[in-house]
């Protein structure tokens, strides 16, 4: 039942069976699906994302299977238009963009779980078509990507001339001795946004972009050391580097 697809060498190694849509290779397929999309989503769920476990175990299956009735379609109906999986493609871009949120510290928090979702839909198309080397080797890419990149993005954004604080002042009239203190200790501001979320808060929040302009600074402090001395001024509530 069902129509081969291109040479696979996972299918060949598995069998025919797994070329060809029939109730073993729906079965494996399914589980393949779910069971890859469950190891991102629990990476995901550990990092307390709103987008965990559930959510891409749905999108990879529901991805599967619509490329499985495409396949089905096609071979019966002679069709050479997989009309199920475009639309599940632009469904699961919509759900993606659905899970980026904007902060009240005017952040934009999401950005990895949605494009995590959209690369989990299509390696559960490319399951569901039975590409199974393009899908492992799809799979340990964004696996790779979503746990270990952070850790080089923290170490590069530690190191950059550049950084973004939230910043929480007891008082409006504390700003001007906030500038000057930046600029005592050899950095330059290039923006203050005033938060209008915290209107009515009693404190004066700010988002802050900060330049690291003195050579010799820069070679001795981190973001966190110099966050660190900012924090002991008595005129700030609270101080936090922005991701």
């Amino acid at each position: 039942m069902g129509n081969s697809f291109i040479d696979d060498p996972i299918a060949s190694y598995l069998g025919s069976w797994s070329s060809y849509i029939n109730v073993y290779s729906i079965l494996f397929r399914i589980f393949l699906a779910v069971a890859l999309a469950a190891l991102i989503g629990c990476e995901r769920s550990s990092k307390r994302h709103s987008a965990g476990l559930r959510t891409f175990i749905l999108i990879s299956m529901a991805s599967s299977v619509a490329a499985m009735i495409d396949l089905s379609i096609m071979t019966y109906n002679k069709e050479n238009f997989a009309a199920i999986s475009a639309a599940s493609v632009v469904s699961v871009a919509m759900i993606s963009g659905n899970s980026i949120l904007f902060s009240s510290r005017s952040q934009i928090k999401g950005l990895t779980t949605s494009a995590g979702l959209w690369a989990s839909g299509i390696i559960g198309l490319a399951t569901g078509a039975g590409l199974y080397t393009i899908t492992l080797i799809s799979f340990i890419a964004l696996l790779v990507c979503i746990s270990q990149l952070p850790i080089i993005e923290a170490f590069l954004k530690d190191r950059s001339n550049h950084f973004e604080v939230h910043l929480e002042l007891k008082n409006s009239y504390n700003l001007q001795d906030f500038v000057a203190t930046i600029r005592r200790l050899g950095l330059k501001i290039d923006d203050i946004e005033a938060n209008p979320a915290y209107a009515n808060s009693g404190l004066s929040v700010y988002s802050v972009s900060i330049t690291i302009s003195e050579r010799d600074f820069k070679t001795y402090r981190k973001h966190k050391d110099i966050i660190e001395a900012l924090r002991s001024l008595d005129y700030i509530h609270h101080i936090e580097e922005m991701s």
